[in-house]
């Protein structure tokens, strides 16, 4: 038989059993006497004005958003003093700034900066006393530069300059040099609008050769990706005169010896798309002059074609022959990692 589920409530509330208890409904409610609200009749009919604790509640808060105000009103003013500016921990006080009020520089970077050496130059130039501050000849390595100081080197007022990274897609027929007696066309004709800053390259290219070329006002960079120590890598893709052989290339990669001594290429290969094989790619990180077509010389081919295609990292993509582009950020703290 089937019996009714008791779940001890009721249809007005649960009983006591069930443990639930009707609650009354607000209305039926008892009201303290110390909670009710005092009326004015000042007020008028339905006004209400609250009590003494309710005015200073609001004064209060009143006051503390006054007080918020102030404080936005005078930042960095506060019980504990003037706020600082926060530092780096194991910033350098001589911070190399010069673009605000307070700065100082190590007289050997200033000069590498103002593009006439590198810092172990300019150690060399500051002890042979040609280096002035000031109208006073300095010898002592160390010496400090700032933003007021007048620096002279060879009779030369110079001026540290804000340091410029440009790389050029070198085109054929233009020689690597600054000047040229004969007048002829050279690389800065093409980078001249790049910036108003002095720019020199890093190292050279033959006149014939093509490919990317560096110029920088950075003595200590330019001296680092110069040196062989460094490792610094460039590929440089060849055009023979005839297909060159298997044992040549063998040849080639075990060491050749030419006339300032034995030259041995980190790789070589031929060009893979081409059918012919008188198209190589060689890479090597010597800064011998004209290194790349003497070593293919001594084993009797002609180098038609050269273009250096990565130099240090950097690559061509994007800049056509003839055109220049500012390295960016990245690109440059890449090539002071070497």
């Amino acid at each position: 038989m089937n019996q009714k589920r008791n779940t001890g409530r009721s249809s007005e509330g649960a009983d006591k059993k069930g443990g639930y208890k009707r609650s009354k409904p607000a209305s039926e409610k008892p009201v303290p006497e110390n909670s009710k609200k005092k009326f004015s009749a000042k007020a008028g009919a339905g006004s209400a004005k609250p009590d003494d604790h309710t005015e200073k509640r609001k004064s209060y808060r009143k006051a503390e958003s006054n007080a918020g105000e102030t404080w936005k009103k005078k930042p960095g003013n506060s019980q504990f003093g003037k706020r600082k500016p926060a530092t780096k921990k194991g910033s350098d006080e001589n911070a190399d700034v010069f673009q605000g009020q307070k700065s100082t520089i190590r007289l050997n970077k200033y000069l590498a900066d103002a593009g006439i050496c590198s810092r172990r130059e300019a150690d060399r130039l500051i002890a042979s006393g040609v280096v002035e501050i000031n109208g006073k000849v300095i010898t002592e390595l160390g010496t400090k530069v700032g933003p007021g100081d007048q620096v002279r080197y060879g009779g030369e007022s110079l001026k540290r300059e804000k340091l410029q990274y440009v790389l050029l897609n070198k085109p054929k027929g233009f020689i690597s040099t600054s000047d040229d007696p004969q007048e002829r066309k050279t690389v800065m004709h093409l980078v001249e609008n790049a910036c108003k800053e002095r720019i020199y390259s890093v190292g050279r290219l033959d006149r014939n050769t093509t490919g990317l070329l560096l110029f920088t006002n950075d003595g200590d960079l330019a001296k680092k990706l110069t040196h062989p120590k460094h490792g610094v890598r460039k590929l440089y893709h060849v055009t023979l005169d005839k297909p060159i052989s298997k044992n040549d290339l063998i040849q080639i990669l075990q060491g050749v010896e030419l006339e300032d001594g034995v030259v041995k290429p980190d790789k070589l290969e031929w060009v893979e798309s081409v059918s012919a094989k008188n198209e190589v790619g060689i890479e090597l990180h010597s800064g011998k002059n004209r290194i790349v077509r003497r070593i293919f010389e001594h084993l009797g081919y002609q180098v038609v074609k050269l273009d250096r295609v990565v130099f240090a990292g950097l690559t061509k993509k994007d800049l056509p022959r003839g055109k220049w582009r500012l390295l960016t950020e990245k690109e440059v703290n890449m090539l002071k990692m070497f």
